[in-house]
């Protein structure tokens, strides 16, 4: 049963400017160690950053629902590598509402073109009773 859905585009321009103007401050604040690595040894990291921004957010959304969700902060959502695609991991709150909704699958697809970064997410849970506690 999918239990929550949420989607979100980032303007790769903004990413770049907001890495030109604060830097590492912006990397430690938003992103975990492995996605900075990870986007850095890319040939265009803003693209990569921009992506993994996109999918924190989509992320957000599909955990919307209650005080707990609205707390979620930035790195407690990470885009992990994985095979055959990326995942999410959930850390701190953003792990606590995922036990909560009783998450067992959790579906992201990342996107981008020359300009625009974009993801998708959709989280599933086994139990319809997943929803209580939901507003």
């Amino acid at each position: 049963m999918i239990v929550g859905v949420g989607i979100d585009l980032v303007d790769i321009a903004r990413v770049t400017k907001l890495l030109d103007a604060k830097g590492d401050r912006a990397l430690h604040r938003l992103f975990t160690g492995d996605e900075v690595s990870y986007a850095l040894s890319r040939p265009l990291p803003a693209l990569h950053f921009a992506a993994r921004l996109a999918a924190k957010e989509a992320a957000f959304k599909a955990l919307a629902g209650n005080e707990l969700a609205r707390g979620i902060g930035w790195k407690e959502i990470e885009v992990v590598r994985g095979e055959p695609r990326p995942t999410l991991a959930f850390h701190g709150r953003a792990a606590d509402r995922s036990a909560e909704l009783g998450i067992t699958t959790v579906w992201v697809t990342l996107t981008h073109t020359a300009t625009t970064a974009g993801a998708m997410v959709v989280l599933e849970s086994r139990s319809p009773k997943s929803l209580q506690g939901s507003d």
